[in-house]
């Protein structure tokens, strides 16, 4: 699991977790960041940056993986950050995050006096309690280290309560949980997660997944539709007799290569998806999606989101016929 990149976007999308952490509340005006100190090629996890100098600057490191020598590299990058950014902030902590306390160093000398002040925080995310107890910055952090057979149980509780917590941008949970579960489960796409952890259709659509991911998918097809379509429209402007009614064939032709365009690109999209998610497709079913109308197509388009077998694919045209 690329966990760097992941606690990356959490604390990206969530920067109250590392106050959640540390049991406080959560003060204003706080940026994260990941900081690379270039005369030593020193790269920092993240850099928890106050809104002004009177404020105190949060290091944060996240640890999966014994390293004897991490506290020393660790307060040699704090120690380089404080002497070429000291105008910045007031005072500062630090913050190391750990699976669990098996995977920290061993020795402490000669840094045991830091390592044991105030200014470290060493958090274990397996003592950090019950998921349904923490808050749930918290518990997506714990979904992280859960044993594979337990993750989708897990998962599929931090989705309920998203749906029935007053949380702060719902969709940036709901994408996070995905993100973890897809490192998890690598051989799943995307969408057979969100399906997995129970999403709704109007919850998939929030998420950046449907907003990029699908988006781009159908206008890939839609692109290769329209320049087929338009090549043709083309030709058969060519072939008018005069100049004037060539042009007009070609203007022609393009207006309605485009519409046309977008319409074979919808059912494209839509063959597409089911042949992803059920495999070859029956005899005589794609000729059926082909027939639909441009509105029916859309229909389906989102309703297949919430299909689970290709029995339903039959229903759906049943009851759309």
């Amino acid at each position: 699991m690329r966990r760097d990149s992941l606690f990356y976007q959490l604390f990206a999308q969530l920067p109250q977790t590392l106050f959640d952490l540390l049991g406080r509340d959560t003060p204003q005006g706080y940026r994260f960041d990941s900081v690379e100190l270039k005369q030593t090629a020193f790269r920092m996890d993240g850099v928890f940056l106050p809104p002004d100098p009177s404020g105190t600057v949060y290091f944060c490191e996240v640890q999966f993986q014994r390293d004897n020598s991490f506290y020393e590299r660790f307060f040699a990058e704090i120690f380089l950050y404080l002497r070429l950014y000291r105008q910045t902030f007031s005072d500062w902590q630090a913050v190391v995050i750990y699976p669990h306390r098996q995977v920290e160093q061993v020795s402490f000398e000669p840094y045991e006096v830091l390592v044991n002040s105030h200014r470290l925080h060493r958090v274990y995310l397996n003592e950090l309690g019950s998921l349904e107890a923490l808050p749930l910055s918290l518990a997506l952090m714990q979904l992280t280290v859960l044993p594979e057979a337990e993750m989708p149980t897990a998962a599929r509780l931090l989705a309920e309560r998203t749906r029935t917590e007053a949380v702060p941008r719902p969709e940036a949970i709901i994408e996070l949980i995905t993100t973890i579960v897809l490192y998890k489960f690598t051989e799943l796409s995307r969408e057979e997660v969100l399906h997995m952890l129970g999403f709704t259709t109007e919850e998939l659509k929030r998420t950046r997944f449907y907003r990029d991911v699908y988006a781009e998918v159908r206008e890939e097809v839609y692109a290769e539709v329209r320049e087929e379509v338009y090549a043709e429209a083309r030709e058969e402007g060519r072939q008018e007799g005069r100049q004037e009614g060539r042009q007009e064939g070609r203007q022609e032709g393009r207006q309605e290569g485009r519409k046309e365009g977008l319409q074979q690109g919808e059912t494209l999209v839509v063959l597409r998806q089911l042949r992803r998610r059920f495999g070859e497709l029956p005899a005589g079913l794609e000729e059926r999606i082909r027939q639909l109308s441009p509105p029916q197509i859309e229909a389906l388009a989102e309703a297949l989101l919430d299909f689970t077998a290709l029995e339903e694919v039959f229903a759906w045209l049943n009851r759309s016929s």
